[in-house]
């Protein structure tokens, strides 16, 4: 019975998805166009002197003379059929150039999804253990300091305060994880840290929240009173209880990391998915913004449909009907 509702709910929850993603598929479409002047424009220059029969020819070429819901559905038609279109800067296959570029970002944010966890969990857990102490006071501040920076003000101090210190500064050519991980930890280290602060301070907030809520229950003052060591109270009785709302901060965290990306591999010039998107854009790559953007987006919907689905698993008392 329980397995039967679990498949129906997640049923229900990947059919829910779709109108989710067609919304945000008109919403891509739309916003690229609203951004002033086109590929074409790109292409000639403001220098440049084009008669109106090249411009037009131009326009027909990339299909921009053709009205917007023509342009749309022409573009759902390959989505439906799994092709992303083609670049038409550079004319290689979308899908090919997301690929060639997805390990980048891939690594930055497993690595600041790592850094986060480490440190957010960690301090969380402290906060709440020695609850209206000066440690906590000083790990809320730090958490509302972090939430409070912009990611690419960080990323630009630390740039400055590295190079001004020590005479670093990121490098242009990225070193492969497989041929010198050496070289590729050291180039990673500093956007990931960049990246999973502000998610190891939401961590940390709602780890903190969390654990205090649970350790307020019955259950956790009976265990006290059995004489059980406070650290073994919160590991086996505390903690499993207060990890359900950490999960779905993890889950929602991770479209955080995929947005935050775009930003930082800007900063620190690395190859990845992000920095493909930035330059798709300044160059109107309408096919090119579109299907990175639609990868992105499907990537962070089925990071939530699997912390619902973890949710459902850990807390068999929430019904499902």
């Amino acid at each position: 019975m329980y397995h039967r509702r679990m498949r129906t709910y997640a049923l229900k929850r990947i059919l829910s998805l779709v109108p989710t993603w067609i919304g945000v598929t008109i919403l891509v479409f739309l916003m690229i166009r609203m951004i002033p002047g086109t590929v074409v424009d790109q292409l000639i220059g403001t220098e440049a002197r084009v008669d109106e029969s090249t411009k037009a020819a131009m326009r027909a070429f990339f299909g921009l003379d053709q009205p917007l819901y023509v342009q749309y559905g022409t573009w759902m038609g390959g989505l439906l059929q799994g092709d992303l279109g083609q670049s038409w800067r550079s004319g290689l296959p979308v899908s090919k150039m997301i690929f060639d570029r997805l390990a980048v970002t891939v690594e930055l944010g497993l690595l600041a999804l790592v850094i986060s966890l480490l440190v957010g969990i960690p301090l969380g857990t402290l906060s709440a253990i020695r609850e209206n102490t000066p440690l906590d006071h000083v790990v809320r501040i730090v958490s509302l300091f972090s939430l409070s920076m912009p990611t690419f003000w960080q990323a630009a101090m630390l740039i400055l305060g590295l190079s001004l210190w020590f005479n670093w500064v990121p490098p242009v050519d990225f070193a492969s994880p497989i041929r010198d991980p050496a070289a590729n930890l050291k180039q990673m280290i500093f956007p990931s840290i960049v990246l999973g602060t502000v998610v190891a301070a939401q961590v940390m907030r709602m780890t903190r929240s969390s654990l205090l809520e649970v350790l307020r229950h019955d259950y956790v003052r009976t265990a006290r009173a059995k004489g059980l060591a406070e650290r073994l109270v919160v590991r086996r009785h505390a903690f499993k209880n207060a990890l359900i709302p950490i999960i779905t901060v993890i889950g929602v965290q991770v479209g955080y990391l995929l947005g935050g990306a775009v930003v930082t591999e800007q900063v620190f010039t690395l190859p990845g998915v992000g920095r493909l998107v930035l330059d798709a854009v300044s160059q109107r790559d309408y096919p090119l913004v579109q299907g990175t953007i639609m990868f992105i987006a499907a990537l962070f919907m089925l990071s939530n449909l699997v912390v619902d689905l973890l949710y459902a698993y850990l807390d068999p008392r929430i019904r499902y009907d």
